[in-house]
């Protein structure tokens, strides 16, 4: 049986979703797992390390069965920086900060955009309609403005960069990627003190 399929199944078997599989050199197998996720799911399950730990166990007896060479097994989370592969991803994150980048540059035509361009980083908007080939579209909308630096001072005069937007399908896609947002003080940009 192939790797793919071995630990695809393995890991749904347990009730989890397969979000990566990853050979590194010395041996190293690195699988990364979620938990499924449905539309209209209001609550955001994580995972633990004790789900890793039961993923582990499960995979190296089916490993070991299948006659798969490795040196070490790794079992983690996605992370801050989540890869998202599929619709079903993508529709999970919308109104998420998002990183993406394009197999090609898009050209000097787009209004605002540094011809050349591959990479962004917006929020991911579903587009209401689909392009005429049947393909879901997604929207990625950002400024172009430089994060005021701690303790500087912002001007009331300064007037905001324009709002820019990409339309884009999956299918032009090299790589998207949940953008890492770390918040140390427990608190979401724009909420008040008492809700957090």
């Amino acid at each position: 049986m192939a790797l793919q399929q071995t630990v695809e199944q393995t890991v749904t078997g347990l009730g989890y979703d397969l979000v990566e599989i990853e050979r590194s050199a010395g041996g190293l197998l690195r699988i990364t797992i979620d938990w499924p996720w449905q539309p209209g799911q209001v609550e955001e399950r994580f995972i633990t390390v004790e789900d890793c730990e039961a993923v582990t166990r499960q995979l190296q007896y089916a490993l070991e069965v299948d006659g798969v060479d490795y040196r070490r097994l790794e079992v983690s989370s996605p992370g801050i920086d989540r890869p998202l592969r599929n619709e079903a991803d993508f529709q999970r994150y919308v109104g998420a900060l998002v990183d993406v980048t394009l197999k090609a540059p898009i050209g000097a035509g787009a209004e605002g955009v540094a011809a050349n361009r591959k990479k962004f980083r917006g929020t991911l908007e579903r587009l209401d309609g689909a392009a005429a080939d049947g393909r879901a579209q997604w929207r990625l909308v950002w400024r172009d403005e430089p994060a005021a630096k701690p303790g500087q001072r912002v001007s009331r005069k300064r007037t905001e960069a324009p709002l820019q937007a990409l339309d884009f399908a999956l299918e032009e896609l090299r790589e998207a990627r949940l953008a890492p947002v770390v918040d140390f003080k427990g608190r979401r940009p724009g909420a008040s003190p008492e809700a957090a």
